[in-house]
């Protein structure tokens, strides 16, 4: 007897395809996951880049479990705070590459990219440069997809289709700082807010940083008085092998946005870091100060912040954050074999726990479904990777072994036999 369609959309998802064949996780632990028959799979993606600690971590159950028995829920707006949410902005303050940052904590990711949008832009108007609310940022760059994060993606996909976006955006090429100088004479350093920039692309691609380029976009967004948006939802959390993803460069960025490893994924979870320079303007000792008027329903959601403490404990006790650099080149040397093959147009590997491979040309253009099928391939070896535009993605937990690495490797050449057909 076939099963009625379900109700549930799935993002990012090709419905008609979904409805004939879900595919349904039942359990995971550790850098394992089971479908609905019982076989297991190799967790190549940490799930959407975020399980970085592993699946299935008890420490993280009980504290949740803890903190739900002791306080379920409470707002931190107005002068309302919880024990778990002052502690984790405590610690993620101590991780900003300078003293004094502020942390506005919310539900994930996009709500981290917005709130760095309108604090740049109020952060100014605050100071008495309201004409400054111009944001720039890169191509294949992604950045959730809320209002703002929408309207700066540098993937058109994700922005096609919704109409008409926020006003005073625009999108430079991903791999020169030339670019971004240019963009900012051309728009008027007076008008320019933000410069948004993911240290290695993720979602677009994996894209990696040209030699110097973090710390050039840095001098340049300093020298015009722009404000740096480090989005390190996917590179934080020791995907790069540091805490920020950002802090492996000797840079300060203005904001940092984190998501995604902030609790392993156990729960949403987002945190928007704020240079003490950038917030002076809505705290004590400014004159007047204004109040943001801005914040998600759940930020500083104790249960949530309860969890992402343990989180932060288990990175620290287990010696995980180093991981991400420790574990790169094993990661390339794995997919090294794949670079020769006449399917694969390039793999870009080497900075950090995460890879992205393109297909060839040819092959995409003969069929654009090529990354999927890939993707599908990959996974009847027993390996679960990321479908992208052009590839694939893989992005395992910190937690995995280099005979697990090996067997992304394999998994990924075994697969493009499906291309093949």
């Amino acid at each position: 007897m076939s099963r009625p369609p379900s109700p549930l959309w799935h993002p990012f998802a090709d419905m008609g395809a979904v409805a004939t064949s879900p595919f349904l996780i039942d359990r995971a632990e550790g850098t394992t996951v089971w479908d609905g028959d019982g076989r297991p799979y190799l967790d190549a993606t940490a799930a959407l880049w975020y399980a970085n600690l592993g699946h299935g971590r008890e420490e993280l159950a009980r504290a949740a479990a803890d903190q739900l028995r002791r306080l379920d829920a409470y707002s931190t707006f107005g002068d309302f705070t919880n024990a778990p949410a002052e502690a984790l902005a405590h610690r993620l303050a101590a991780r900003f590459p300078e003293p004094g940052a502020k942390v506005l904590l919310a539900s994930g990711g996009g709500d981290a990219i917005d709130a760095a949008a309108k604090i740049a832009r109020a952060s100014f108007a605050a100071r008495g440069e309201p004409e400054r609310v111009h944001l720039i940022s890169r191509e294949h760059g992604y950045h959730g997809t809320h209002g703002l994060g929408t309207a700066i993606a540098g993937i058109p996909a994700n922005r096609a289709g919704f109409g008409p976006q926020a006003p005073d955006q625009s999108v430079i090429a991903w791999d020169s700082v030339a670019a971004l100088e240019a963009e900012i004479e051309r728009i008027g350093p007076r008008r320019v807010a933000a410069f948004f920039v993911e240290p290695v692309i993720g979602a677009g691609g994996v894209r990696l940083p040209p030699e110097g380029y973090v710390e050039g976009v840095a001098e340049v967004c300093a020298r015009h008085g722009v404000l740096l948006v480090a989005d390190c939802v996917i590179c934080g959390f020791g995907r790069l092998g540091t805490w920020l993803g950002i802090d492996r460069w000797p840079v300060v960025p203005d904001l940092v946005t984190l998501a995604k490893g902030l609790t392993g994924g156990a729960l949403p979870l987002g945190a928007t870091l704020v240079r003490e320079a950038v917030a002076a303007p809505f705290f004590p000792g400014s004159p007047g100060a204004p109040v943001l008027r801005h914040g998600a329903t759940y930020a500083g959601h104790p249960v949530a912040s309860a969890v992402a403490l343990a989180a932060l404990d288990l990175y620290e006790r287990e010696g995980l954050i180093e991981r991400g650099a420790e574990l790169e080149v094993p990661l390339a040397d794995a997919l090294a074999p794949l670079d020769g093959h006449e399917l694969v147009g390039e793999v870009r590997a080497g900075l950090g726990l995460l890879a992205g491979i393109d297909l060839a040309d040819d092959v995409l253009a003969a069929c654009p479904g090529a990354p999927q099928a890939w993707a599908l391939g990959a996974r009847e070896a027993g390996v679960l990777v990321r479908p992208l535009a052009r590839g694939v993605a893989v992005s395992p937990p910190l937690t995995v072994s280099l005979r697990d690495i090996a067997r992304i490797g394999d998994a990924l050449h075994a697969g493009l036999e499906a291309v093949g057909r």
